[in-house]
């Protein structure tokens, strides 16, 4: 019985080496990695011969001998689907891959382990076998012996697609391809103290995004010659416009920056590349729309920055580039919408919400609808496609990773003309936000290769809004529910639009006492606008560092406004005069403001009406106030600015005052005193009347007498005969309030 039961099993073992192509999917189309670099023409014609390149390296521990490189061509696609199947499929199988193609290959003797080699197929399309119109995949082949078998096999693998179109499609697919130009956030709130208002930089990163190489020199130069619409962040215009001036890098010691010959040449390359193209303008400041409609429609007027952001949007393209954009379009990250977040994106009159097919699906339908798709209330949704849009993802810096995705793209595009093709559709590609330069130089060469092989036209993005919608697409919008997790986690939470309501509120209190708002509102609510950014999604901490940074500027500008402290007051009199001091330490004027006191007790110090409050920038000014006393003792007083609608403004002042009115007992006393001044007159007097007898009894003897005992002098003092009244000890002397600007002295007596 055992050795009935192991014949099965070793006539299997003694079959294993006429199987090669089951041994080979199992292990060694793993052995060898091929690579892909280029294929070329990428849409080949009848006439033409296909030309692949690559590299193969060996990852085995192994040399693998008597080797060569051969080129398979598998049926063609079906759908669209088909072609992400390929991309996923990594070993090799026969079935699937085709048969190698016969008499183009090329002869490897040895590949020692961990080493590579390049290597170059070329067929002519004539034996590739080519039959209908369609999307055929390419695999390229290295098969060789190994010390582990001793027959041939597929040891690596790497595949390609290569679309073929033998004549020109009835219906040619419109296609629209976004080129999208948008940045970080680079300037802050700040601005140096010179009339210019220098601005102060972040950081000095978007020199090197805009110089030659950098990415968005890159999206400039190739966009140029590209059937493209700009899909422009006016906060980047700015940006790069604020550069071509003096500015100021933040950091320790500020330095200033050096690139603005960089800047300056990077727009005028932009005002030349979009002649001729549809530019779209995005929101300023490219806002969040899923973090403010999931977390910031809570929070009182944080969708009011919407509409002046389109204003503001439309007005810095314009100013800078001459062009009039359109500002009818937003776009949600990702194309990722839910209900909330088209009323939000809808909200400032932007009727058009570019989104994404994996986000509003299309019911299961055998081919690719139209983009355009009327959603409601007299709003359009633009629906990109998902495949095409995400072609360019991940690292392009690699030739192989760049050709495949050039070659994804064209089967993709010429699937959707296949799946109908007696019905023209309008396609719409939305790319990722910031693509690196490689993804550019990688979407411009797909972008070339589809424009040469003419099956689609270019349609501007305004036409394919207006495009003749699908019945049968879907239109229904996602509900909240359904938005993805992985996006609602980067968004920005409630408390950041809090913190941000929180500083415009405080901007709006500054302003107003400003003689030129316009210098701090400017640059001001350029920042809060940029504190929405979609830039901040996955950079918390970013986030509020930035917002932080914003507030605490403000906060020390309106701080230069401020009462000067007062120490205790000493009021000797049941009126006095009580200065009030206003330091002003902008550069730039106040007014509008008013100046309150207030007493503690005001049934013993009453301190009179407020003021109005005018002072120059860099000055200070001291304002008086006339206080009448009531009755003895301490009262405290406290000094409040406020705006022109009554809010406080800074923080309140308060002092001391000592009010020490005149009691009976010091009447007595000064009482005292005139009486004995009058009984010394008195005694005078008798002394003179006598001394005056004693002289004319005496004669002219006596008359050189000059006084010298001092009587006389005593006389002119009080100005007896002279005709003036002396001078009464209740009488106020006139009113000279100090102008001084600093503090009050410790212990200060007010005017009287």
């Amino acid at each position: 019985m055992t050795l009935l039961t192991g014949v099965p099993l070793f006539v299997g073992m003694l079959q294993l080496p006429h199987s090669p192509s089951a041994e080979a999917a199992q292990t060694g189309s793993h052995t060898v990695s091929v690579t892909i670099n280029a294929m070329s023409p990428s849409a080949p014609g009848k006439d033409d011969t296909v030309t692949v390149s690559g590299t193969l390296a060996n990852d085995g521990k192994t040399p693998v001998t008597d080797a060569h490189v051969g080129l398979h061509r598998g049926a063609a696609l079906s759908d669209r689907s088909s072609i992400e199947a390929v991309t996923q499929r990594t070993g090799y199988l026969p079935g699937a891959d085709g048969k190698e193609i016969d008499g183009h290959t090329e002869k490897i003797d040895k590949l020692d382990p961990g080493t590579s080699k390049p290597f170059t197929l070329s067929v002519p399309v004539n034996d590739l076998g080519l039959g209908d119109d369609g999307v055929y995949p390419l695999g390229v082949t290295l098969s060789g012996l190994t010390q582990s078998s001793s027959y041939e096999q597929v040891l690596g693998i790497d595949r390609t697609f290569l679309p073929w179109q033998n004549a020109a499609p009835a219906k040619k697919t419109q296609l629209t391809y976004l080129w999208p130009l948008i940045s970080s956030t680079h300037l802050t709130a700040e601005t140096g103290a010179d009339a210019q208002q220098t601005p102060v930089f972040r950081n000095d990163d978007l020199a090197a995004e805009i110089a030659p190489g950098g990415r968005l020199h890159q999206m400039v130069t190739l966009g140029k010659n590209l059937p493209v619409t700009f899909v422009i962040d006016p906060d980047l215009l700015a940006t790069a416009d604020a550069m071509t001036k003096p500015y100021r890098v933040n950091g320790p010691d500020g330095p200033m920056g050096k690139n603005q010959a960089v800047a300056k040449q990077w727009l005028n390359d932009l005002e030349d590349a979009v002649k001729g193209h549809e530019v779209v303008a995005l929101p300023f400041g490219d806002p969040d729309l899923a973090s403010l409609a999931h977390h910031g429609k809570s929070v009182p007027s944080a969708l009011s920055h919407l509409g002046p952001a389109t204003d503001l949007a439309s007005k810095t393209v314009d100013t800078i580039l001459g062009v009039k954009p359109r500002t009818d379009f937003t776009w949600p990250v990702n194309g990722a919408i839910d209900s909330s977040i088209i009323d939000v994106a809808t909200s400032a009159g932007a009727h058009n919400v570019i989104t994404r097919s994996d986000s509003l699906g299309d019911s299961g339908l055998p081919y690719t609808p139209t983009a355009a798709r009327p959603i409601g209330g007299g709003n359009t949704a633009i629906v990109t496609d998902e495949q095409l849009s995400r072609a360019f993802e991940g690292e392009m810096s690699k030739s192989g990773n760049a050709s495949r995705a050039i070659q994804k793209f064209l089967a993709q595009a010429q699937m959707i003309g296949l799946q109908d093709p007696e019905q023209q559709r309008s396609i719409v590609v939305a790319p990722q936000r910031m693509p690196s330069a490689s993804q550019a130089e990688t979407m411009a060469g797909a972008l070339r290769n589809l424009e040469s092989v003419g099956w689609t036209q270019t349609l501007k993005l305004g036409d394919a809004a207006k495009a003749k919608p699908d019945p049968a697409a879907s239109r229904q919008i996602p509900s909240r529910a359904t938005y993805p997790s992985s996006l609602r986690r980067q968004e920005l939470p409630t408390d950041a639009f809090r913190q941000i309501q929180d500083t415009q509120a405080a901007l709006d209190d500054f302003q107003v006492i400003l003689a030129q708002p316009e210098r701090v509102v400017t640059p001001f609510g350029n920042a809060i606008m940029r504190e929405m950014s979609t830039e901040w999604r996955g950079d918390p901490k970013g986030a509020a560092s930035f917002r932080d940074s914003v507030r605490s500027y403000l906060d020390g500008l309106t701080k230069k406004v401020h009462l000067i402290q007062k120490s205790e007051a000493t009021l000797s009199g049941r009126s006095a005069t009580i200065p009030v001091t206003v330091q002003n330490n902008l550069l730039q004027g106040v007014e509008g403001m008013t100046l309150r006191l207030t007493s503690s007790q005001s049934n013993r110090l009453d301190v009179g009406p407020s003021q109005q409050i005018k002072v120059d920038g860099g000055h200070s000014q001291s304002f008086k106030f006339d206080t009448t006393a009531n009755a003895n003792g301490r009262a405290w007083v406290t000094a409040q600015l406020y705006t022109a609608d009554g809010k406080p403004y800074g923080d309140p002042m308060t002092f001391q005052v000592n009010v020490t009115e005149i009691t009976a007992t010091v009447m007595l006393v000064i009482a005292g005193g005139v009486l004995l001044l009058v009984l010394a007159g008195v005694r005078i007097y008798l002394q003179r009347k006598r001394a005056a007898a004693e002289d004319s009894e005496e004669g002219p003897d006596d008359e050189d007498n000059d006084g010298s005992d001092g009587t006389a002098g005593a006389n002119g003092d009080n100005g007896g005969t002279g005709g003036d009244k002396p001078e009464q000890p209740g009488d106020r002397s006139p009113d000279t309030g100090s102008e001084k600007s600093g503090p009050s002295g410790t212990g200060e007596k007010v005017d009287r």
